[in-house]
């Protein structure tokens, strides 16, 4: 089994290339089979993620073809009806985004049979509020037995849809349906991320008519057919932020290029805030820390508040401050299941409720680790790169989920980490780092 091992100590320096947005790449790519003709797709991730759903798409009769590694050119036209619409395969299971596959075809065909989605298991994320979404625009839905949901609808007619609580997920779902709906719908309460935006901008290349996405109420008005594009991805929000703490940690000087720096306000305020450096350029944001950092509170919040997809990283770094920190999970349970890999490394964290309460120490010690979702690996990396002594990391499938070449880019900053698969290899590593 594949599992990281991290040699910590060294300041990282240099720089590093961000890649586009997991998040907006996979409603993206789900949407690009909403039209018969081709569709090109450029700053694509070349991730776990992103291959395992092209994998779904080609499956369902779409044709996918790379360009190079993060250019991908879809086409659905081969897409083969109600007979083929049945997203069923042990790889799409794995991934949250399978869901999107919903609101595509049922938007395109009017009937979508896709397996229920898995991800990382950081608590409940039902997915009610697309069902409901659905169910307004006219859809019938089932869930059958084998963990598949089935919706169909004779036609799809406008609505006007009030979201519970904000969610990315369904807010992409229900926009997507909606595009190939007939007449005008609006979602209020919509979620405001960037990827929300990414994923609107796309359709409306294709021909979709979407206003208000970034904003909480998004107005559709329905169109009769969507045609192919070309669309690039914007950067991952979440890959330069993780970069971003990876520096501080490990006290750096780190150029991170191709971001969109608004995107990343909440992530850079925080990291001033605890005695950062952070200096924004059109593209590109340099981070620099020395010395010792501060300790801050943090809760987690949907777009523009702090991204609950930064808390794990986050808290690696609080643990490092003086003072004691507390970072509140306001989005997702189940999300504290690093802290006691951090305490195995030094880390003084306790857990109450959604909180957890950090008190910083001097220093982590290399440890035997587990990543037990995508989030957390990152925060696990990030502790090892300042620890003293040798780490490994297991689970790293969990990592590879969202982050392209992690382990390389670690290693261009002149960070020292690899990739091995056995025992003999972690030896052969740590006689060679000394």
């Amino acid at each position: 089994m594949e599992q990281y091992v991290i040699k910590g100590g060294r300041p990282l320096e240099g720089e590093v290339v961000i890649a586009g947005a997991k998040n907006a790449a996979l409603g993206i790519l789900a949407a690009a089979t909403m039209t018969d003709d081709k569709v090109l797709i450029e700053n694509v991730p070349y991730v776990s993620d992103t291959v395992t759903l092209l994998k779904a798409i080609q499956n369902i009769g779409a044709t996918v073809e790379y360009k190079d590694r993060h250019t991908v050119v879809i086409c659905g036209k081969g897409i083969r009806g109600r007979d083929g619409l049945a997203v069923d395969d042990e790889y799409i299971r794995r991934i949250r985004a399978s869901y999107y596959l919903i609101g595509a075809l049922l938007g395109k065909y009017k009937y979508a049979d896709v397996a229920l989605p898995g991800g990382c298991d950081i608590g409940a994320r039902p997915i009610d509020l697309h069902i409901k979404g659905f169910e307004k625009l006219g859809a019938d839905i089932d869930i059958v037995t084998g963990g598949r949901i089935v919706a169909k609808a004779g036609r799809l007619t406008g609505a006007h849809i009030y979201l519970d609580t904000v969610s990315v997920g369904a807010t992409i779902n229900i926009m997507m349906a909606a595009a190939l709906s007939e007449g005008k719908t609006t979602i209020e309460n919509a979620a405001k991320e960037p990827h929300i935006v990414d994923v609107a901008n796309f359709l409306n290349t294709m021909g979709a008519n979407i206003k208000g996405a970034g904003t909480d109420v998004i107005r559709i008005r329905g169109v009769e057919r969507l045609h192919g594009a070309e669309y690039s991805i914007i950067p991952d929000q979440i890959e330069a932020g993780t970069f971003m703490a990876m520096t501080m940690a490990t006290r750096g000087n780190v150029l991170i290029k191709n971001v969109i720096p608004k995107h990343l306000e909440a992530i850079s305020s925080k990291l001033i805030e605890m005695g950062a450096h952070v200096i924004e350029y059109d593209d590109s944001v340099r981070v620099m820390a020395d010395g010792n950092f501060k300790a801050t509170q943090i809760k987690t919040l949907p777009y523009p508040g702090f991204p609950t997809d930064m808390q794990a990283q986050m808290a690696a770094v609080l643990a490092l401050s003086e003072g004691t920190s507390i970072v509140t999970e306001s989005i997702f349970e189940n999300r504290f299941r690093y802290v006691q890999e951090l305490i195995r490394m030094g880390a003084k964290i306790r857990v109450e409720g959604n909180s957890a309460i950090i008190s910083g120490v001097k220093g982590y010690t290399g440890a035997r680790l587990v990543a037990s979702d995508l989030r957390a690996g990152a925060a696990l990396v990030i502790a090892a790169l300042a620890a003293e002594g040798v780490s490994t990391i297991e689970d790293i499938q969990y990592v590879k989920r969202g982050y392209e070449d992690f382990d390389q880019k670690v290693r261009d900053l002149g960070g020292e980490m690899e990739i091995v698969d056995s025992e003999r290899d972690v030896q052969k590593f740590k006689l060679r780092v000394g």
